[in-house]
């Protein structure tokens, strides 16, 4: 795409969504505690003239958490968005939004009663007109503020409890940046102290859902920003990659001639800026990133600390991940073992499940590996690489959900880490979600991934697979089940046969062997496999 078309899409597309709304940043609207803007469509709160929905109390979960938070109180974050509005917008039907006036995920048409199925491909099969236009559409968004959403300059308290609201403007995709911050960021406790146990988006079950989220909303900013209502987010599918194929010039953006830490001149991100990389002076100060600009994205793949990370992940080690029936166990954070949540995402080893903090694997390694803006967690979405990434991983989470087709009861409903149970609201989503909602196949949520879109004989194995499982686990048992009923009719038969002969007119003196068969009988039936 020419430099002259991405500039003519700067100046006619309409910018749109994030976090806070607009409409419910101000003085009136913090104080009420209550976020419920009125749809255009009719001018009434969440569309309630138009039975879209309707303004309405939040219900918090009351589960119990987990123990790695052992405050109450002093996170704005908490039982979140309660600190801030415990009154928003409860759609109906298949609406959505922080005003009702979007369609849920997978639903499109003027009431939302259309089903939608897009698909996420390879980045390596678009066409270069296809990835050309996708790197002018994240040059778009990082080039066009967000008309709907603010971001929060200052915690509630520092906002004197509503009465001095502290939100500025921010583009699209630092929106999204913010976003991942803010849920990632360390407790603020007062003076010089914080609390760095904390995260509502990593380290815990929430971690695959929430970033379904993320990218679910991300992807659909874009629809909306540049008015392609089929765009959808690539994948770098990196399986036994032997090093950053995608960066490069034509891609992601290859690397400074001079300087190894910078990207190339030629690439369409060196003019870019980071933001909220600088979570030590954030902390110092008691202060939240306000999305000031902090410098050029740094990124110098392959030179990281083999030590922690020695390569990017093998085929192997997904499918081992994949073989996990676990989606949570034990702690339920960073020290899980044989859960598949905690091994793809890096903590615990993916060749045998067991947590190892002294490494990084799967998700974490491609982080670590890139070393530069993607390797700090609460600035990582600053490197456009971490989209590619994460759609891939997500797909992982997908094949998983396909492969084990869990319950909604496997995803923990108590105990899990602070916002991470099943019935929590993400956070800093406004419109709200719950973890829970987003533990379920993504045709469900309107997409799809080319590589999943197997023909219908490699499906049916796939839906095969966990009823050969279960077979192959109790397989021993059904074996001794053969057994024992073999031993069950010999001894039947002879029963009968005694019968017959007693019939006959046998002599009574052979019948105490009857009560020797039902003994054994008895033995058998007693017995262990």
């Amino acid at each position: 795409m020419s430099v002259f078309a991405m500039g003519f899409l700067l100046v006619i597309l309409q910018p749109s969504s994030g976090q806070f709304p607009r409409a419910c940043a101000n003085t009136q609207s913090l104080l009420r505690k209550e976020c419920c803007p009125s749809w255009d469509g009719d001018g009434s709160p969440c569309g309630e003239l138009s039975n879209r929905g309707a303004c309405q109390d939040i219900l918090l979960s009351q589960a119990p958490l987990g123990p790695q938070f052992p405050f109450s109180g002093v996170d704005d974050r908490e039982d979140w968005p309660s600190v801030f509005y415990n009154r928003t917008c409860k759609c109906k039907g298949n609406f959505m939004g922080f005003s009702c006036e979007e369609c849920k995920f997978g639903f499109s048409g003027l009431n939302c009663t259309e089903r939608r199925l897009r698909t996420r491909r390879n980045i390596f099969q678009l066409t270069t007109s296809e990835k050309d236009k996708f790197l002018a559409y994240l040059n778009l968004a990082k080039n066009t503020p967000s008309q709907d959403y603010v971001i929060a300059t200052g915690t509630y308290t520092q906002m004197n409890n509503g009465t001095n609201p502290m939100f500025r403007n921010i583009n699209v995709y630092d929106l999204f940046v913010w976003m991942h911050y803010y849920a990632s960021r360390d407790t603020l406790l007062g003076g010089s102290n914080v609390w760095r146990d904390i995260d509502f988006a990593h380290e815990a079950p929430g971690f695959l859902p929430w970033h379904r989220v993320f990218l679910l909303l991300w992807e659909r900013e874009i629809q909306k920003i540049t008015g392609d209502e089929n765009f959808t987010i690539p994948y770098w599918d990196w399986r036994d990659a032997e090093d950053c194929v995608i960066c490069t010039d034509e891609y992601m953006g290859g690397r400074h001639p001079t300087n190894p830490n910078l990207l190339s001149p030629a690439s369409f991100f060196y003019s870019w800026q980071v933001i909220c990389t600088r979570s030590e002076e954030y902390n110092s100060q008691q202060s939240l990133c306000n999305a000031t600009s902090e410098g050029p994205i740094l990124r110098n793949p392959g030179n990281n600390d083999k030590s922690r990370t020695p390569r990017l992940p093998s085929s192997a080690e997904v499918e081992f991940c994949l073989s996990l029936t676990q989606y949570e166990s034990g702690s339920m954070d960073k020290m899980a073992n044989y859960s598949f949540r905690n091994t793809l995402e890096g903590f615990a080893d993916p060749r045998t499940a067991i947590s190892n903090i002294s490494q990084s694997g799967l998700h974490n390694a491609l982080h670590i590996y890139m070393n530069g803006s993607m390797s700090q967690v609460q600035g990582s979405a600053n490197d456009p690489i971490f989209i590619l990434h994460h759609a891939f991983v997500d797909s992982i989470f997908e094949r998983w959900l396909r492969r084990h087709r869990p319950m909604l009861e496997v995803y923990p409903a108590a105990n899990a880490p602070i916002g991470h149970n099943r019935e929590n609201y993400m956070v800093p989503f406004i419109p709200l979600y719950r973890n829970g909602e987003f533990f379920t196949p993504s045709r469900e949520l309107g997409y799809d991934y080319e590589y999943l879109q197997e023909p219908a004989l490699d499906s049916f194995q796939e839906f095969l697979i966990p009823y050969l499982e279960q077979a192959r686990q109790i397989w021993p048992w059904l074996v001794g089940a053969a057994v024992i009923g073999g031993i069950v009719t010999a001894v039947l038969s002879g029963l009968i046969l005694a019968c017959r002969k007693k019939r006959a007119g046998t002599s009574p003196e052979i019948q105490p062997l009857l009560t020797e068969s039902e003994d054994y009988n008895n033995i058998s039936y007693q017995s262990h496999f």
